[in-house]
């Protein structure tokens, strides 16, 4: 109703003109036809023309070609061609969705036969260059997507040829042949893909359908193509898709971004619209209009800092992870996970295992925030102790070091000075220290599912003492430790950050410790590499840390841990079923020899 009163105040004034009066007909036809036009009556709009059929025909395919959301027409003149016909000369405006428009003019006579006018049909009449046996094509020009770039404005998911490699087992002729001629050829890039993973997919997929034997890129798919490219029943297909550098770089976060930026990344498509003749070849293009590409999207990521920690994490046959956190910006630079532990999930970012002895730097925190001890204060560091006459607790092989600093403790991992440390704290010390440090914080990351651990407050003294260690109820995830280290090198704790311009929420804010208890746990760890429990990483500059090894199930296997930092690098890795800290120190030993 809106089109008709706009066409009905254009008319209006046209004819105080005087152009209509002797010809009434021709406005109120014209007014009619456009109407039903863009109400989508094409059989009502061919009805008003002196050529129905054909009409009827041109219009169909022509809506049918465009599938426009709405069309709005004007008006512009109505001239006398004569006593018996008018030219009608309007504007139309095609709705094509997503913001996009065609608008052009055109001209139609409109004559009167007797007492009746029609408009004169012609092709042109649709559009001025559409010629008779002509329909319409329209093409959408899509953008390529925009790329994802890390914190120094490297790509991690950048457009590229992606290459389907599709089998129609009724064409192949001898489908043996040709699965394994296709197997051959891609398991070296695929270890996926075997002959029988082929057959059965064939097998599975509907008599004359493809089978998609395998998505490569294309640089991989022009090293295989002379092997694959004329075998029978093998067809091809492409497109582009935004890529990581590597099939599993940075496998347990760059997924979820790209869902997570799909529609920011995506820029606005373009379209194309040109006549085609009855075989369907392109005569003329009528309009275009360039798509737009969108903006990159930058994330906290680092691809060095990545590379890295891949680099480190994929020798060991353990399940092995990484993650490294920023302390100044909490932005995080690296989710690593080698092949075993992809096998198990996402377990850098949300596994949970007992801390073991990377517990200590909170336990150290603790004692000497409750002011009851120093980092010089002499205490017993015995082979074995028991608590509460109930849980013998003992050191790593039962070593013993006598009367020593609390520092030095820490450095050798007494766990019989911190579960008699433990002893004596209130049943929530641990639980706050720990919070302190981030450790129970939730947080709301856009793209990212995290949790960071838990740490109960404990009423038994068995189990505090056994907290305190870094066993117990305590649990705690390779992204919380990252997390508790970059706190401490910060000195409070910074909030994860992923995707720019995307605000990480989070459940609390803990305040920071004091300085005046953080500062001697910080020099402790840096004992710890000096002459504690990771020498190893002395060669790699001012590295701050804990080791831990953390029993788990039955008791009989163990977690190998190692937290830290250096400068304003903090991370946390972990062996499952490590044995010892050793190979996790190792891990670190790598990682630290490759970042900057």
């Amino acid at each position: 109703m809106r089109l008709l009163a706009t066409i009905t105040v254009l008319l209006v004034t046209v004819s105080g003109c005087g152009l209509f009066e002797s010809e009434p007909g021709a406005p109120e036809i014209t007014n009619d036809f456009l109407a039903k036009l863009a109400s989508g009556d094409v059989q009502g709009a061919a009805g008003m023309t002196d050529n129905p059929n054909d009409a009827k025909d041109t219009l169909e395919k022509f809506r049918g070609a465009l599938k426009p959301e709405g069309l709005s027409s004007k008006v512009d003149q109505i001239r006398k061609n004569g006593e018996l016909a008018s030219e009608a000369s309007v504007t139309l405006d095609w709705n094509l969705g997503k913001n996009r428009h065609w608008t052009y003019p055109t001209k139609f006579d409109v004559r009167q036969d007797g007492d009746t006018w029609k408009v004169h049909w012609a092709s042109s009449v649709a559009h001025p260059k559409l010629a008779p046996q002509q329909t319409i094509k329209l093409s959408e020009l899509t953008p390529d997507p925009a790329p994802v770039l890390d914190r120094d404005g490297t790509p991690l998911l950048a457009p590229e040829r992606v290459v389907s490699v599709l089998l129609v087992g009724k064409e192949a002729g001898d489908v043996a042949a040709v699965t394994k001629s296709l197997a051959d050829a891609l398991n070296p890039l695929d270890k996926a893909i075997t002959q029988q993973t082929i057959t059965d997919g064939v097998g599975k997929t509907p008599e004359g359908q493809a089978y998609q034997v395998a998505a490569l890129r294309d640089a991989d798919y022009q090293s295989v193509k002379p092997k694959i490219y004329d075998l029978p029943g093998v067809r091809f297909s492409s497109q582009t898709s935004l890529l990581a550098p590597s099939r599993n770089f940075a496998s347990q976060v760059l997924p979820a971004v790209r869902k997570l930026v799909e529609n920011d990344i995506a820029g606005n498509a373009g379209f194309r619209v040109s006549t085609v003749d009855a075989q369907g070849t392109e005569v003329e293009e009528l309009h275009s209009k360039a798509p737009e590409p969108a903006k990159a999207v930058n994330i906290a990521l680092s691809r060095v800092v990545q590379a890295a920690a891949e680099d480190a994490v994929e020798p060991v046959t353990q399940p092995t992870i990484l993650v490294a956190i920023q302390p100044s910006t909490g932005d995080i630079l690296a989710v690593a996970q080698n092949d075993p532990a992809d096998a198990q999930g996402a377990l850098a970012l949300t596994g949970r295992f007992p801390p073991g002895s990377t517990m200590k730097a909170v336990s150290a925190l603790a004692a000497i925030q409750s002011g009851k001890v120093t980092a010089d204060t002499p205490l017993p560091c015995p082979g074995k102790t028991t608590i509460d006459g109930r849980r013998i607790v003992p050191n790593s092989s039962e070593f013993e070091k006598g009367t020593i600093p609390l520092r030095s403790a820490f450095a050798f991992s007494c766990n019989t000075t911190f579960a008699q440390l433990a002893v004596d704290m209130p049943p929530d010390l641990l639980t706050s220290s720990a919070l302190s440090l981030g450790l129970g914080v939730d947080f709301d990351i856009a793209g990212l599912t995290t949790i960071t651990g838990s740490v109960p407050p404990a009423t038994d003294v068995v189990e505090r003492a056994e907290d305190a260690f870094g066993q117990g109820k305590v649990l705690a995830s390779p992204f919380g430790m990252a997390l508790v280290s970059a706190s401490i090198a910060k000195g409070s704790m910074p909030v994860p950050q992923l995707v720019r311009g995307k605000e990480t929420k989070a459940d609390k804010q803990p305040a920071g410790p004091p300085a005046a208890a953080l500062d001697p746990v910080r020099q402790m760890m840096r004992e710890v590499v000096d002459y504690g429990t990771a020498p190893q990483l002395k060669p790699y500059g001012d590295v701050r840390g804990k080791t831990g090894t953390a029993q788990f199930g039955d008791g009989v296997h163990s977690h190998g841990w190692f937290m830290g930092y250096r400068g304003d690098v903090a991370f946390a890795t972990i062996v499952l079923s490590g044995e010892t800290s050793t190979p996790a120190v190792e891990v670190a030993a790598r990682f630290l020899k490759a970042v900057p």
